[in-house]
C-alpha cells in the first residue's frame, strides 16, 4: 500500500521528473525538479495561494512516483516527452500538435528534385521553410517545375538512364529529359541554382526574363505564349506578396506574441526566415496558470520539441523562467546557438506587439467558438452525468452488431473521450463463435472479448507492448449499449463474471429507430431531444453503427471478389491466372475445347477435361 507521508521521506535530492497518479492510476500531473526531495514535498505542506487547480490535483493525488536523471537539462527533456506522450490533465498543455511542410531540393542527387517534406533529415539536401501553408508550398513547387522543367520521377540518375521510355512530363514539354541523357548535368545544375535563389527570396531575374518572354511571344503574335508567361508572373507576385521584408538579410527567428484570458491562452508565431516573414500560425494553450511567462516557457519547450527546424533567435513578449536551461537545450538540439529574447526597443519589439495583438484578437474571436465546441463535448458530458447521477466520465465506449441473415456477424466498438472520438482506440471484432443472426449472443462474444483482453493486458507488460489489439487495457467509465434493457442485461451480465464495476446505460429507440430515451440502473430516463447531451449520444450511436457496417461490408466485399473459375475443381490461384492470361474473357475459356486448354503449360489433361464438363452444366 502507498503511504504518502512515508514515500515523501524516501525522495532523493536528485534532479528528475516526478508523476502525480490519482486512484485510478491515471496520471494528473508531470514536473520536473532540481531537487525532488524539496519539489514534491512542497506540494504536500499547507500552500496558501497555489490557487484552487494546484489544490484540488493535490487532492486527488493517490501515490507518485519519480524518475531520476543526471541532470536538470535530461529532466527537462524527459518531462516534455512524458507531457506530451501521457496529455495529463493538470499541465499546460499546447491543443494543437501539427507539423509544418518544408520545401526541398536533393542537391545530394546529381539530378536534384523539387519536393515537400514534412520532415528536416541530414540528408545534405537544402530545406526551405516551414511554411505555415501547405497549398502555399505545392503552389510554389508546382510553379518552379513550370519554370525550370525538373524532373519529378523517382528514377536513380545517371544509373537508370535510357533504361525505360521518358514519362508523360517529357512529352508534355514539363520535363527536360535527364532520364534520357537529353540534359547535361551541369546545365540541369544552372536550373536548380535558379530554383534555390528563387526560394533564397530572389525573384528578380526570375521576373525579368519572363517580362523579356512575354514581349517577344507578344510581338510575334503568339499571344497564346505570352498569356501563359504573364500568368506566371503573377504566380511569382502572388508568391513574392507573402514574404514581405521583416528586418536584416539572413535572420532566420520566430516572433511570438502571448494573450491569455481565465485558463486559455493563444501563442501567436510569426515565421521568420532569411529576413523574410514566410507564415503565421497560432496555437492554443489549456489549463494555463496566471503568470505568462511561464505559459510562455511551456509552449517552448512543448512547440520546439515537434519541430524540426530551430531559427537563430526566438523573440519573445514574456521574461521566462530557465531561460539560460531552455536555450542550451534548444542549441543542444540545433548544433548552434539559440537565442530567447525580449527585445525592449525598436523594430523587434513591434514585431513582437504585433504578434501580440494578433493572439488577442484571434483569441477574442474564437472564445464564442471555442464555447460552443466545449458544449458540444465536456458540456454535453456533464448533461449525461446529471441526467445519470453519475460523476468523472471522461472515456466511453459504445458497442453495436452488424449482419445480413447472419452472414459475417461482425462487432464494433467506438470510443469518445471528453466527448470527441478517439479513433485510435477504435476496435473491430469478427464474431466467431455465434452463426446465424443473434444480436444478444454477438454481444456477449464482443464484450467478453473486449474486457478480458483488457484485463490480459493490465496484467501483462510484454502484451501491451506486442499485441495487435493493445489498447484494451483503459476501461470506460461508462457503457453504452446500442439498445434497451436486453443489451444492457448482457453487458451487466459479462461485466459480474469478471467482476468488472462500470455503469452501463442503454441507447433506447422509438418505433422509428430513433433514440427516445436512456436505460440506466432499470429505468428508462426520458432525455431532451433538444440538449447537447441527446445529440452527443446520438453521434456515438450513429459512429458505432457506422464503424459496424463499415467493417461488415469490407468483410462482405472480400468474399465476393472470387472468379466463377474458383468453382472448378483442381482450379487454383496460380492456373486461375494462366487461364486468364491466355484467354481474353471468360466466354472463351468456356468455349475452349480440351485440346486448346492443355496448350497452357500450367493444364494438364485432366484438368481441361474439369474445366469442359464444368462449364457444360452451366
Amino acid at each position: 500500500m502507498f503511504v504518502i507521508e512515508e514515500e515523501l521521506k524516501k525522495l532523493p535530492k536528485n534532479p528528475g521528473v516526478y508523476i502525480m497518479r490519482d486512484d485510478k492510476d491515471v496520471i494528473l500531473y508531470v514536473g520536473k525538479a532540481v531537487n525532488l526531495h524539496n519539489r514534491v514535498r512542497s506540494y504536500f505542506r499547507d500552500n496558501i495561494g497555489r490557487g484552487p487547480a494546484i489544490d484540488k490535483m493535490v487532492s486527488l493525488i493517490a501515490r507518485f512516483e519519480y524518475i531520476i536523471t543526471d541532470s536538470e537539462l535530461e529532466a527537462l527533456v524527459l518531462e516534455n516527452n512524458l507531457i506530451k506522450e501521457y496529455s495529463p490533465k493538470y499541465n499546460t498543455l499546447l491543443k494543437d500538435d501539427k507539423t509544418y511542410p518544408y520545401i526541398k531540393v536533393t542537391v545530394n542527387e546529381d539530378f536534384p528534385r523539387i519536393m515537400q517534406s514534412r520532415t528536416m533529415k541530414k540528408d545534405k539536401a537544402k530545406y526551405f521553410g516551414p511554411y505555415s501553408s501547405g497549398l502555399a508550398v505545392k503552389d510554389t513547387i508546382e510553379l518552379l517545375n513550370k519554370l525550370y522543367f525538373l524532373r519529378t520521377c523517382n528514377r536513380i540518375l545517371p544509373r537508370d538512364t535510357g533504361q525505360e521510355r521518358p514519362c508523360l512530363n517529357y512529352h508534355i514539354k514539363q520535363c527536360l529529359g535527364p532520364c534520357q541523357g537529353y540534359v547535361s548535368k551541369e546545365q540541369y545544375g544552372e536550373f536548380v541554382n535558379e530554383v534555390i535563389d528563387f526560394l533564397n527570396g530572389d525573384h528578380a531575374k526570375i521576373k525579368r526574363d519572363l517580362e523579356q518572354k512575354m514581349l517577344k511571344a507578344s510581338e510575334n503574335m503568339e499571344f497564346e505564349e505570352a498569356a501563359k508567361y504573364r500568368d506566371l508572373l503573377e504566380s511569382i507576385k502572388h508568391i513574392a506578396e507573402k514574404q514581405k521584408i521583416t528586418g536584416g538579410v539572413g535572420e532566420d527567428k520566430d516572433v511570438l506574441g502571448l494573450y491569455r484570458e481565465e485558463n486559455e491562452a493563444v501563442v501567436q508565431v510569426f515565421f521568420v526566415r532569411n529576413g523574410k516573414l514566410i507564415g503565421r500560425e497560432h496555437y492554443y494553450m489549456t489549463n494555463v496558470s496566471e503568470n505568462e511567462g511561464e505559459i510562455l516557457g511551456e509552449f517552448i519547450k512543448q512547440f520546439y520539441a515537434g519541430t524540426p527546424f530551430l531559427p537563430d533567435e526566438i523573440m519573445l513578449p514574456y521574461e521566462i523562467e530557465d531561460r539560460e536551461l531552455i536555450e542550451k537545450w534548444l542549441s543542444g538540439r540545433r548544433g548552434q546557438k539559440v537565442y530567447l529574447k525580449k527585445p525592449k526597443i525598436g523594430t523587434k519589439e513591434k514585431l513582437v506587439e504585433l504578434a501580440t495583438q494578433n493572439a488577442k484578437l484571434i483569441l477574442s474571436q474564437d472564445r464564442e467558438k471555442l464555447k460552443r465546441e466545449e458544449g458540444r463535448t465536456i458540456g454535453a458530458v456533464k448533461e449525461l452525468e446529471k441526467l445519470l447521477g453519475i460523476t468523472s466520465v471522461e472515456r466511453m465506449e459504445a458497442f453495436d452488431i452488424s449482419n445480413i441473415s447472419g452472414f459475417e456477424n461482425v462487432g464494433s466498438m467506438v470510443v469518445y473521450e471528453k466527448g470527441k472520438p478517439k479513433k485510435s482506440d477504435y476496435r473491430k471484432f469478427r464474431i466467431k463463435t455465434v452463426a446465424g443472426p443473434d444480436d444478444y449472443a454477438c454481444m456477449r462474444e464482443v464484450l467478453t472479448r473486449r474486457f478480458v483482453r483488457g484485463l490480459e493486458e493490465k496484467n501483462s507488460e510484454e502484451m501491451r507492448e506486442s499485441d495487435e489489439f493493445a489498447g484494451f487495457n483503459r476501461f470506460p467509465d461508462l457503457l453504452l449499449m446500442d439498445g434497451g434493457r436486453g443489451q444492457v442485461n448482457i453487458a451487466l451480465s459479462v461485466l459480474e463474471e469478471l467482476h468488472i464495476h462500470i455503469p452501463v446505460c442503454g441507447m433506447v429507440k422509438d418505433d422509428n429507430h430513433r433514440t427516445r430515451g436512456l436505460y440506466f440502473n432499470n429505468v428508462e430516463l426520458p432525455i431532451d431531444t433538444h440538449s447537447e447531451g441527446f445529440k452527443l449520444i446520438t453521434r456515438i450511436q450513429d459512429e458505432a453503427h457506422r464503424f459496424a457496417i463499415e467493417y461488415h461490408r469490407h468483410l462482405r466485399g472480400k468474399s465476393q471478389v472470387k472468379s466463377v473459375l474458383d468453382d472448378i475443381p483442381g482450379i487454383g490461384p496460380n492456373r486461375r491466372k494462366a487461364l486468364m492470361r491466355s484467354f481474353k474473357s471468360l466466354e472463351e475459356i468456356k468455349n475452349a475445347s480440351v485440346e486448346e486448354l492443355t496448350q497452357i503449360p500450367e493444364i494438364n489433361e485432366r484438368t481441361a477435361k474439369e474445366i469442359v464438363a464444368f462449364f457444360q452444366k452451366m
